[in-house]
């Protein structure tokens, strides 16, 4: 790899996310050379100058690449500046491959915020035999979406002391309180490309059933005991919060993980199931409204039209074409719950596919939390795991692939990572019987 290449490129740095990944690399990405790259350098210039006003620093030397998803020659010269292009362009089900494929080509590493299993799973099913060959790695999922499930699953195994059966997820958040003493319980806010993600994911969500069957011909084995979804909607002893299925890509991201590492290390996979949490039957039965609304309408083009002109309304107001205020994203918190059924270390069986006769005797209780998740710490976990790549991939399979991060990151030091910066994400231990 030529010496001149910068460290990391931001593209789509003129973007709501990738705006906050460059504020976030002034301190995350210390003593690297980074750049940044979209399509209009009047936009990237504003971005470098109001980001260097809110870090207090002077960014106007930051390199600036044009480089467009419309134009491939440019994606391939943008990919050839740098080791690893940390990519903020969503939707990545229209805008992703094109930026995949070019840093592939050009040895470049790649990774990004998506939540869109149909993308990743197909960027796996295509490229995953190339990047081996070129020693690149491509890591989708690296944001709030799903860093805090699928690494928490690989801090809970590192910290069970035996076998992990299954892990189910409780995902809570929140504002806190100001000055004035006003906060709010509910969901952070989100942007325009968030939303737009969220709507053309549902819309083609039957397509998953097809990429999966080319990706895995083989099924696993089942494992016993087998780990069953909650009801639809139930009250959490774990967390105290009124429950409902998570609906975000968590839980495909795990079991690819888990499938990649049954397949690699024969390791015994942990079954997993994820729910989200809110204060109230009131509040979880507004979602399940909305919700319903939002799957309906999806599936119809015109119904697709009305969601993305009017989000704020089908959204009951939490998705917007300007994106959450600084001060709602800087008040806003996470919190992950993971509740781990098992067995002891003194059980463990010789093979990973031999199954237990006796029900699992041991838990954990773990959580994964920390402050503004859609912007803040989804930011620095992005560039977190560009930095891993680059100082660690000795540490990491195959020399190369698509991979999903605890397939990727299981084995390297991102956990201690994440918790060095401000809008990171602390890991805990809250129970260990």
């Amino acid at each position: 790899m030529s010496a001149d290449r910068l460290d990391v490129i931001i593209f789509g740095a003129s973007g709501f996310t990738g705006k906050y990944t460059v504020f976030e690399a002034v301190t995350v990405l210390g003593g690297l050379r980074w750049g940044i790259a979209g399509r209009n350098r009047e936009k990237l210039e504003g971005v470098l100058k109001e980001m260097g006003t809110k870090a207090k620093k002077d960014l106007s030397q930051v390199p600036i690449f044009i480089a467009d998803t419309s134009d491939e020659a440019s994606l391939l010269e943008m990919a050839r500046k740098c080791r690893i292009v940390v990519n903020t362009a969503g939707p990545y089900r229209f805008h992703g491959e094109k930026v995949v494929k070019a840093c592939i080509e050009s040895g470049t590493h790649h990774v990004d915020v998506s939540g869109e299993p149909q993308y990743m799973e197909t960027m796996q099913l295509k490229y995953d035999q190339r990047a081996k060959e070129k020693g690149v790695y491509v890591v989708s999922a690296c944001g709030f979406d799903s860093i805090p499930a699928d690494m928490g699953v690989v801090f809970v195994e590192k910290n069970f002391d035996g076998v992990v059966n299954s892990v189910e997820t409780f995902l809570e958040s929140g504002m806190k309180e100001d000055a004035t003493g006003s906060g709010s319980e509910g969901s952070a806010g989100l942007n325009y490309g968030t939303w737009e993600s969220a709507v053309y994911g549902l819309a083609h969500s039957d397509e998953l059933r097809g990429i999966r069957q080319q990706l895995f011909p083989l099924r696993l084995p089942k494992f016993y005991p087998v780990l069953r979804p909650r009801p639809l909607i139930f009250r959490s002893t774990e967390v105290d919060k009124v429950c409902l299925p998570f609906p975000g890509s968590d839980r495909s991201v795990v079991m690819r993980s888990q499938r990649f590492l049954y397949d690699q290390d024969k390791k015994r996979p942990v079954q997993m199931q994820a729910y989200v949490g809110f204060p109230s039957w009131l509040a979880a039965g507004a979602v399940i409204l909305f919700a319903s609304i939002f799957g309906l309408l999806s599936k119809f083009k015109i119904g697709r039209t009305l969601l993305l002109k009017y989000p704020g309304l089908f959204s009951g107001g939490l998705a917007s074409r300007s994106g959450p205020s600084e001060q709602s994203m800087e008040r806003t918190y996470f919190r992950m719950t993971f509740k781990a059924t098992g067995w002891p270390k003194g059980d463990r069986l010789a093979e990973g596919s031999d199954q237990y006769t006796d029900p699992p005797t041991k838990s954990l209780m773990v959580r994964v939390s920390g402050m503004n998740p859609g912007y803040g710490a989804t930011c620095v976990a992005l560039l977190s795991t560009a930095i891993t790549i680059l100082r660690e991939s000795e540490k990491m399979p195959n020399n190369g692939g698509v991979l999903a991060p605890a397939a990727a990151f299981s084995r390297t030091s991102l956990i201690s990572e994440l918790e060095k910066h401000d809008h990171g994400m602390k890991f805990e231990i809250l129970a260990n019987k």
